[in-house]
């Protein structure tokens, strides 16, 4: 376990402190997760959303690299550990209740995020044909 995982993020306090303090009090849900929306530092574009919980937070914020919490899997995830697409963080943003998180990074290896291979997860679109959704190739 990480140094600075033993300790927990303190709790988050009154509602102006939350939105206007200087302390990182992340709102984690009642699974103890909160929601990370991650984009490529360079381009702006939106590559995955994923979670964290206290310790893939504590984790990336001690290594400077991505770690979130792998719903799926039950498991803390090093992203790019296995593929080599490590995500070097450049900025964390918290947004103004602290319940959610957006990092800036830079992707190593071929770019990729997603594990079909492409470089977002959001590679398809809905489109109404025929005034019914279906999924196109975005």
């Amino acid at each position: 376990m990480c140094a600075s995982c033993s300790s927990s993020f303190p709790p988050p306090g009154p509602k102006a402190d939350l939105e206007e303090g200087t302390a990182l009090t992340p709102r984690f849900n009642a699974d103890g997760l909160v929601t990370c929306v991650t984009t490529d530092a360079a381009t702006g574009d939106l590559l995955m959303v994923a979670h964290m919980n206290a310790e893939a937070l504590a984790r990336t914020l001690e290594t400077g690299e991505a770690w979130y919490w792998s719903r799926s899997r039950g498991e803390l995830w090093h992203k790019g550990a296995t593929s080599g697409q490590i995500q070097t963080v450049v900025e964390i943003r918290i947004d103004c209740d602290q319940d959610a998180l957006w990092l800036k990074v830079n992707v190593a290896g071929d770019g990729g995020c997603c594990h079909t291979g492409r470089r977002s997860c959001f590679y398809r679109r809905v489109d109404m044909a025929d005034g019914k959704p279906g999924l196109v190739e975005a």
